[in-house]
């Protein structure tokens, strides 16, 4: 009975002094171990890859926002708004189009493409696009402009998005279509490794500098 109980107690604490070493190597030693070489090597990645203007954090790189003004160019669809909310004096908040603001998230709607709402969604926000975009013909839309990603905050869009939006960005902001199509170049992004995926234009980068270029926003 005594060898018993002996053995059950070392491998209790066999099992505890494991348990233990593993936890500080696993949930200590390691990650601090990344997070330290990934601020030493990568540092403006391992900080949220942040775009500053005037000295100020202004965006995240890899995060989408909701630009709704005309003067800007227009992100994907996102069922979450890309999280851009204002607050109301009673400390409410709303999304810009005046729904209320549930808290942060991300994801779509997850619609089949049987589902009406999705039709409807589709068809509202490809009516906004041509009030707002008279010169392009409903066939010329890109599929991207109406379709959601799978985390809602994609900051992509793809270069022919881009450029159907020109002609709308000019009128509105007072800036020349080859200045907005030379910005728009500056923040287009080349396939991974030249192979991989597809070109990309980062909204949030090119609103940035339509913002600069208008006054809006200080470099």
């Amino acid at each position: 009975m005594k060898e018993h109980t002996k053995n059950l107690l070392h491998n209790i604490r066999q099992a505890v002094t494991v348990s233990l070493v593993l936890m500080l190597v696993c949930g200590f030693l390691f990650p601090a171990l990344l997070n330290g070489l990934s601020a030493l090597l990568f540092p403006h990645q391992a900080a949220g890859s942040l775009i500053e203007a005037d000295g100020r954090p202004v965006a995240a790189e890899h995060v989408g926002q909701e630009f709704i003004q005309d003067y800007y160019l227009w992100s994907r669809p996102s069922a979450y708004h890309y999280n851009v909310y204002t607050e109301n004096g009673d400390g409410t908040r709303n999304y810009q189009d005046g729904t209320k603001f549930p808290g942060i998230g991300s994801g779509s709607n997850n619609y089949a493409p049987s589902n009406p709402a999705l039709t409807e969604r589709v068809e509202a926000d490809l009516a906004d696009f041509l009030e707002k975009n008279p010169a392009v013909k409903r066939e010329d839309i890109p599929t991207d402009l109406l379709t959601a990603s799978g985390s809602g905050l994609d900051p992509h869009i793809s270069p022919e998005s881009a450029q159907i939006q020109v002609p709308r960005i000019a009128e509105a902001s007072g800036l020349g279509e080859e200045q907005i199509r030379e910005i728009i170049r500056n923040n287009t992004e080349g396939k991974l490794l030249g192979i991989f995926g597809e070109e990309t234009v980062n909204v949030v980068k090119v609103n940035i500098e339509i913002g600069i270029a208008m006054g809006l926003i200080d470099a």
